[in-house]
């Protein structure tokens, strides 16, 4: 039995990472791009986010004035037993929210939309969101948290099958010229893409693209890793770089993620991360022992999965 308060004390560590360090993966990336940067703003404003990735890190205060919206992946396994529940679950996952937003401190970024009513704490109606996914086998929970910026850097269009790769292409890069001329994002940036699904799933897939997959990681279906390469290296061959400058790194790298569609259509949306790549990953254990990392692992096989336990019966 996994206790609540393991659950809210791993929520809570967990909060504090992503607040303040700069997950691996990210910092790797953002180096290595950096060496290849032909403009000298766009170079510029990158040595300043590394030199404040190292500020932060030393400090021991978040990375970025604007700290997102603070949201939560948990991912459960399907052995895994939890006191009070998933609606304990639910609860101590809002109360480290607030926890870690007074004490890191977040930005309390979170208003009701119409009375703009700020509880200080990032806690609200629907917020924070709770995402989940399931796991068989398994006994343990990972609870995941990602400071997403909330106002722009996503994009949707419904494509039709016949605008076929080259459709993708256009509303990729109608997408990144926008968000840099238009300054929506903060490049260099993990670009994630949704494709497929319904428009809702759609959004979804594109957002745990941008947020949930590590900076070198690869679709298995070669066939979509294939593209993602392919769009990172057109992404960063537009002419722009950090903060949408003159320059050429705009991505630090390019994720997709599919689900099957209706017949007529492809919906595709587009998201970025940011510079401030901010998750943090708790795994407990059914003994309680809590281990973190920085990769959320969340695409895993079954994720992914195409077969169903099923199989049509023959005509007589």
């Amino acid at each position: 039995m996994i206790s609540a308060e393991r659950i809210e004390e791993a929520a809570y560590g967990a909060m504090f990472r992503a607040g303040i360090e700069i997950p691996e993966d990210y910092e790797a990336g953002l180096r290595e791009i950096a060496k290849s940067e032909t403009g000298d703003l766009s170079a510029f404003v990158i040595e300043a986010m590394l030199e404040n990735y190292e500020a932060a890190r030393q400090d021991r205060r978040a990375m970025c004035a604007d700290t997102g919206l603070p949201r939560w992946f948990v991912k459960i396994g399907n052995e895994a037993r939890l006191e009070g529940g998933f609606i304990e679950l639910e609860r101590r996952l809002r109360r480290a929210t607030a926890r870690a937003t007074h004490d890191i401190p977040l930005r309390p970024n979170r208003v009701h939309p119409l009375s703009r009513r700020d509880h200080n704490n990032n806690v609200g109606i629907n917020a924070p969101e709770i995402d989940y996914s399931f796991e068989p086998d398994a006994n343990w929970i990972d609870i995941i948290t990602v400071h997403k910026g909330g106002l722009f850097g996503s994009d949707y269009r419904m494509l039709f099958p016949a605008d076929g790769i080259d459709g993708i292409r256009r509303f990729f890069m109608d997408t990144l010229i926008a968000f840099g001329k238009r300054g929506l994002a903060c490049q260099p940036a993990i670009v994630g893409i949704g494709l497929g699904g319904s428009k809702d799933v759609c959004m979804t897939l594109g957002k745990h693209a941008a947020c949930l997959r590590i900076v070198g990681d690869r679709n298995p279906d070669p066939d979509v890793a294939k593209l993602e390469d392919e769009l990172k290296a057109l992404g960063n061959d537009i002419g722009m770089g950090a903060m949408g400058f003159l320059g050429s790194a705009m991505v630090i790298d390019c994720h997709i993620e599919v689900g099957d569609c209706h017949t007529g259509g492809m919906p595709m949306s587009v998201h970025t991360f940011c510079l401030a790549s901010r998750r943090a990953v708790a795994r407990i254990h059914a003994d309680g022992r809590i281990e973190t990392r920085t990769d959320p692992n969340w695409f895993t096989p079954y994720m992914r999965r195409e077969s169903v336990e099923w199989r049509q019966t023959e005509p007589a």
